[in-house]
């Protein structure tokens, strides 16, 4: 039997909780064991406190994210938050709990995100959680209105996470997000690659870019890259979610995309394949054959290629014969859904194992 996945927290939870821990940690004088935090659908969740403790008139603690089964960089990473006592008409303002980025969560530099330049990246829903979750705290020990916080929310190994990420590229420098929408991480879900995408369009159009590049990988994106002197901000690594990107660039005003991928991937997008991934869909040597007589590939072709294994021995064979008809064929057909699917004018690059544009339509 199959086993199930487990679930996890998102970051933006685990932030919620260690600020929770802190404020019971300030304002009770003892740090509590564990703290249970409120999530965005009514529902509650109690998380383990890794520790807690006062120092210099703040109170600190911290969470241990867990993911789940959810390949997440963040996995396992500690989430901290501090919180302290702000004077009355202070940095605050009108808001009795104010948040702030510490070490490891990242600034926001362009335009387009959820969170204004300037800002911390924490965003909104995570905002919200950790705004509930520390209100919890004052509620039950009868603060006062006037009673004004800061917390300060921390990753220890924020800047080391980030440079897995694509942070850097959407403009977010110093650390890694504080993310989340429901609080809660479903794995193997296709949630952070999508809203990265998103991220990455809002970013382009907020700069002022009417032509972006989506690449199925970084080998093909760079190489297109170099070939049109983009800037940074047209870059969308837009991996496997074919059809999600194509329908985001119907909802702006990009003039233009380009398309770089590979040859399997291109093939998938010639077919109308609309998910890339091998998991939804093994690509193989006989439905390709099958593809290429429907549209009346000359019969010596389809013998040639039929001996292939894999789609990539495929484009080996076909370049070796020098078919380049049936190369071509390919880059206009998949050209022509993507139009179909976007609305936008489209550029196709197919790009070689050997990093060099080997067609494009």
């Amino acid at each position: 039997m199959k086993k199930r996945l487990r679930s996890g927290f998102t970051t933006g939870a685990c932030a919620a909780a260690a600020a929770k821990a802190a404020a019971e940690t300030l304002l009770r004088g003892n740090p509590p064991i564990d703290v249970e935090i409120p999530f965005p659908d009514g529902s509650r969740f109690v998380f383990q406190v890794l520790w807690g403790r006062l120092s210099d008139g703040a109170g600190g603690a911290g969470v241990i994210k867990d993911a789940g089964d959810d390949p997440d960089v963040t996995n396992r990473a500690e989430i901290v938050a501090w919180v302290r006592r702000s004077p009355a008409g202070g940095s605050t303002g009108t808001e009795q709990i104010q948040i702030i980025g510490g070490r490891g969560v990242g600034r926001v530099t362009k335009p387009g995100l959820a969170v204004p330049v300037g800002h911390p990246a924490i965003n909104p829903v995570p905002l919200q959680m950790i705004r509930a979750a520390v209100d919890e705290v004052l509620g039950a020990l009868n603060c006062s209105e006037h009673e004004r916080l800061e917390v300060c929310i921390e990753v220890p190994a924020g800047e080391e996470l980030a440079a897995k990420t694509l942070n850097r590229r959407l403009g977010i420098v110093g650390g890694i997000s504080i993310l989340g929408t429901t609080g809660i991480v479903r794995p193997i879900s296709a949630e952070a690659w999508t809203a990265t995408i998103a991220a990455s369009m809002d970013v382009a159009e907020a700069v002022g870019l009417s032509e972006i590049i989506l690449s199925t990988g970084r080998t093909s994106e760079r190489v297109v890259e170099t070939l049109i002197g983009a800037p940074e901000e047209a870059l969308v690594m837009m991996g496997d979610y074919l059809d999600f990107s194509l329908q985001e660039v119907r909802k702006r005003s990009f003039r233009r995309v380009h398309m770089a991928a590979m040859w399997a991937k291109l093939l998938k997008g010639a077919m109308g394949i609309a998910q890339t991934h091998v998991r939804h869909g093994m690509l193989d040597v006989a439905a390709i054959c099958r593809f290429l007589r429907e549209h009346h590939v000359a019969e010596a072709t389809l013998q040639a290629v039929a001996e292939a294994h894999t789609a990539r021995e495929m484009l080996d064979i076909l370049r070796r014969r020098q078919d380049d008809a049936v190369i071509e064929m390919i880059c206009l057909l998949a050209r022509q859904h993507y139009e179909q699917r976007c609305g936008t004018p489209v550029n196709v690059y197919l790009v070689g194992s050997d990093s060099t544009v080997v067609a494009r339509a």
